[in-house]
């Protein structure tokens, strides 16, 4: 059984014990996260598609835990001009893992 959820601008396929990195959530470590917005179930009985979301199901998950990607440098460079500027940018993280899928 999995289910397709959106969060954060993107979309997930989830299936229950999953761990996925979504932009960053409210809550602490250990604290409980739900997702209704689901798009997708499949399960036993077949697949569910909503138009756009399905009602009546939703996807729960823990935080384990909040972290951060990888540094990407913006370096902008203007040639014989003694020009330059470096930027660097980390984006912030939460780690979720998938606990149940009701509905």
């Amino acid at each position: 059984m999995f289910a397709v959820i959106k969060t954060g601008g993107k979309q997930y396929r989830v299936a229950a014990n999953d761990v996925i990195t979504v932009a960053t959530l409210a809550g602490e470590p250990g604290s409980a996260v739900t997702f209704d917005q689901v798009l997708m179930v499949t399960n036993d009985n077949g697949t569910q598609v909503g138009a756009p979301l399905l009602s009546g199901v939703s996807v729960t998950g823990e935080v384990v835990e909040h972290t951060r990607g990888e540094k990407v440098i913006a370096f902008k460079k203007r040639r014989r001009q003694n020009s330059r500027r470096k930027r660097g940018h980390r984006q912030d993280y939460t780690v979720v893992r998938i606990t149940n899928i009701q509905g």
